[in-house]
């Protein structure tokens, strides 16, 4: 069981300390105290409320497809050479960046403010946790 404190539990969700603190005042988020005194959330706990919360835009593209990773949001920089492009989307919180010929960037019309949607599909994915979450 992961105890994580209220700071970043906060980070974790995208809100404020005091947003966390009232949703357990009103027992939206159950807590405890550690050993040093501190508040803290329980992991479980918190990924539940993270999932309840998340905001995630209505894709607009409306195509069935087997990728579960599929990330809304703006393109923010489009940088080209004649043959490849980079092109990086802002989805919520996330900083996405493909690589693309410069071809595609053309025929999508990807320019800095368009709506696009990030799609991953991988075999690989690597997940990875702090130390102090060990």
């Amino acid at each position: 069981m992961s105890q994580i404190r209220i700071r970043e539990a906060a980070g974790f969700l995208g809100v404020s300390d005091d947003t966390v603190r009232r949703w357990i005042d009103n027992a939206v988020l159950p807590a405890t105290t550690d050993a040093a005194g501190r508040m803290v959330v329980d992991g479980v706990d918190l990924a539940r409320l993270a999932t309840e919360h998340a905001a995630v835009p209505t894709d607009p593209s409306g195509t069935a497809s087997s990728a579960r990773n599929r990330f809304v949001g703006l393109v923010t920089r489009v940088v080209s050479d004649p043959v490849m492009s980079q092109v990086e989307l802002q989805c919520g919180p996330h900083r996405v960046v493909s690589l693309m010929s410069t071809e595609a960037v053309r025929e999508l019309g990807l320019v800095p403010g368009s709506v696009a949607v990030a799609v991953v599909k991988a075999t690989t994915v690597i997940v990875e946790i702090p130390p102090e979450h060990s």
